[in-house]
């Protein structure tokens, strides 16, 4: 029970720095549910939290090695990929489509490929995965954080 305690203590502390949120839907990823944590996803969060994205790269890559069917893991690998300077976006965007062809309700894939949308200023397909989350999850943490995203693309824009 004690190390139990432990691991919790350890996912409030990244949840509080928006790390914990990467892992999105799913049962071996989601963090706030009570499903047991993968250990990889833990470590994968360490590092997002780090902001050691080439390390989580790494880590998650030798993951997806050895288990290509977790779409927590290329969730989790298209975003490290999304956070470094100049990503390759096919990238990104093929294990993010992965993620959520193995899991089509994927929260967080569905928040990080809207995201991934705007920063190719692809705003109409960035409101599609909103909407997409609206029906998945109603107004979940992932759905305000893609809401906001969109919101904020759109000031900046409106600035030009």
């Amino acid at each position: 029970m004690k190390s139990l305690a432990h691991v919790a203590t350890i996912l409030t502390i990244l949840a509080g720095s928006g790390a914990a949120l990467a892992a999105g839907g799913g049962d071996v990823g989601d963090l706030r549910g009570s499903a047991p944590v993968d250990p990889t996803v833990l470590a994968a969060q360490g590092r997002f939290a780090a902001q050691d994205w080439k390390g989580a790269e790494e880590l998650l890559a030798k993951a997806l090695a050895g288990s290509p069917r977790s779409a927590d893991y290329h969730n989790l690998y298209a975003y490290a990929l999304r956070k470094q300077p100049n990503p390759n976006m096919d990238l990104v965007f093929r294990h993010y489509n992965e993620a959520l062809r193995i899991d089509p309700r994927h929260l967080g894939a569905l928040e990080y490929l809207g995201e991934a949308y705007l920063m190719q200023s692809n705003l109409a397909k960035a409101k599609e995965h909103l909407d997409l989350l609206s029906r998945a999850c109603g107004r979940c943490d992932e759905y305000a954080m893609l809401r906001k995203a969109i919101a904020d693309f759109e000031r900046g824009q409106a600035k030009k």
